[in-house]
């Protein structure tokens, strides 16, 4: 089902039929690198993930994590969307895109689409976000799109902290 497009990019819930991308998006070097290790190794590992993470999302919260896609040809080239976290006051944003599409700006036109979805549909007055300490590309998006940093957290079962963001509506 689709979610919301862009000028470029059309955003679409998952399906268990996406586990192939998600098996490569998981463990992609950089996915590993700054979002963690999810342990997503085979296709029904990946559609465990799916059933869990965002299909479970979207039955609990109306939201989660949602394909990217391209418009013009239907590729699915990342993904962009809202999580709910139990230990963050308000559900925050996630995105992660194949590197072979980085530079052309979808994680920015993604990460907009998303927030105005948030705001316009969901009703959402703010929407946080969290990066690596070290992250700089994401740190951009973030900034490119309306956040503020507002400190550092660490998350429930986490051992480092991580940047905590807050965009309001």
């Amino acid at each position: 089902m689709t979610v919301l497009d862009t000028d470029r990019l059309t955003l679409r819930e998952f399906t268990l039929a996406d586990a192939p991308f998600i098996l490569r998006l998981l463990n992609e070097p950089s996915f590993l690198a700054n979002i963690g290790d999810k342990g997503v190794r085979t296709d029904e590992e990946a559609r465990r993930y799916l059933v869990d993470g965002p299909l479970a999302s979207y039955a609990a919260h109306g939201f989660g994590l949602w394909g990217v896609l391209l418009a013009a040809t239907g590729e699915l080239i990342g993904m962009c969307g809202l999580l709910q976290r139990p230990t963050l006051e308000a559900p925050d944003l996630g995105y992660a895109f194949l590197p072979e599409h980085w530079g052309a700006g979808y994680a920015v036109e993604a990460a907009d689409g998303v927030l105005n979805h948030a705001r316009d549909v969901l009703g959402l007055a703010t929407v946080l976000a969290i990066t690596s300490l070290d992250n700089e590309a994401s740190i951009r998006v973030l900034r490119r799109v309306g956040y503020h940093e507002v400190g550092e957290v660490t998350l429930a079962g986490a051992t480092s902290p991580v940047r905590l963001f807050r965009w309001m509506a």
